[in-house]
């Protein structure tokens, strides 16, 4: 049996700020880049990072088809940025041969709200399913813009009209970096759907 625990994958990108923003939460994270330490945890993290240089380290590190396989069977996974784009089913712009989980039903483009000096900032109205609608504050760097949601899909937050965070049964995905803030509310509803209390228990 698998201890209710969140892994934060541990390849590239802001592995520590989500490790802190868990701790914000109330919740243990512990970081994972092997196969066993992927089936020891209850739900993962696919930071933001450069999506296809993850998506091969993925493959690399032989976590790609376990990863999947955990998905199929229900393990919530949360993406941001990069790992919105490897949930997604289509990846626009992407690089030819880009690995891509394709858990999602979202088709989205790469880079889709510019590059590096287009990052900013911007305030949300997020709704969390059984939480209280408020506002979040978010920061979008090299984000990726979500063009289209299958009917499955349910959006939490949109920019100008367009969806930038996203649920989709057990997966949850956001175009911008809630950990590079100090509101941990996303991390710590993404702990509830991995069965964990704000104390870090079941």
């Amino acid at each position: 049996m698998v201890v209710p625990s969140v892994g934060v994958l541990a390849l590239q990108g802001d592995v520590g700020e989500h490790v802190r923003a868990f701790e914000a939460a109330g919740t243990a994270a512990v970081e994972v880049r092997t196969a066993s330490e992927l089936a020891s945890v209850s739900g993962l993290v696919i930071p933001g990072g450069e999506s296809t240089t993850v998506g091969k380290l993925l493959a690399r590190f032989e976590l790609l088809e376990p990863l999947r396989a955990r998905i199929a069977a229900g393990m919530p996974v949360y993406g941001t940025c990069a790992g919105l784009i490897l949930l997604a089913r289509e990846a626009v712009d992407g690089l030819e041969g880009q690995p891509l989980l394709g858990s999602m039903d979202l088709r989205v483009r790469r880079n889709g709200y510019g590059r590096q000096l287009q990052s900013f900032e911007a305030d949300l109205d997020l709704t969390l399913p059984d939480q209280p609608a408020g506002r979040f504050h978010a920061v979008f760097i090299r984000a990726p813009k979500i063009l289209e949601t299958g009917p499955e899909v349910q959006v939490l937050a949109r920019h100008d009209g367009v969806p930038v965070a996203v649920r989709q049964g057990a997966l949850l995905a956001t175009s911008f970096h809630p950990e590079l803030t100090p509101d941990s509310r996303i991390h710590g509803y993404f702990a509830s759907m991995c069965g964990i209390c704000a104390d870090g228990k079941s």
